[in-house]
């Protein structure tokens, strides 16, 4: 688990609530407090949809954020900055099985119950902090440092510039 401060707030929000930066990521939870808090579960409610449509649309167990990124950024938007926000995205599983092959080839997939980002923004400071689940225990690090390498290069390659804490 590393500690990011994003140094550029309005690049990275912009990025995050309006590009496509974190599109191919899932949601696992997001709390946005402006003149009330907010909470959105990411989980999806498979009992909405019907059986064709979960065939059809590979309906998995949390919502794409590039779905949810609108109704978050219509809660953020507007004359005043929210009081604060935290979002926590979620590698999906095809970006779990390429992580590990560049990390720990030996390692599986099913092994891993999560690769999180979480981002928090309060008292006019962004902040990301990586997280790992695993379903089985490990003394080995590997992981768990590779997440952190891996997530400070992906915010390079998106353009966003910040200080390990």
């Amino acid at each position: 688990m590393v500690g990011l401060k994003i140094e550029d707030l309005k690049e990275f929000t912009s990025k995050l609530f309006v590009g496509g930066a974190f599109d191919s990521w899932l949601l696992r939870e997001a709390e946005v407090t402006t003149f009330n808090v907010f909470t959105i579960d990411g989980r999806i409610r498979k009992r909405y949809f019907t059986e064709q449509e979960r065939e059809e649309g590979q309906i998995g167990e949390l919502s794409p954020w590039k779905l949810i990124r609108p109704f978050c950024y219509s809660l953020i938007r507007g004359k005043r900055l929210p009081e604060s926000f935290r979002i926590t995205l979620q590698l999906p599983a095809e970006g779990v099985e390429r992580f590990l092959q560049s990390v720990q080839p030996e390692f599986g997939a099913e092994q891993v119950g999560g690769l999180y980002l979480n981002i928090r923004y309060e008292e006019q400071t962004l902040r990301c902090v990586t997280g790992i689940s695993l379903k089985v225990f490990t003394m080995d690090k590997r992981i768990e440092h590779g997440w952190d390498a891996w997530m400070g290069q992906f915010l390079k390659e998106k353009g966003i510039a910040y200080i390990k804490e």
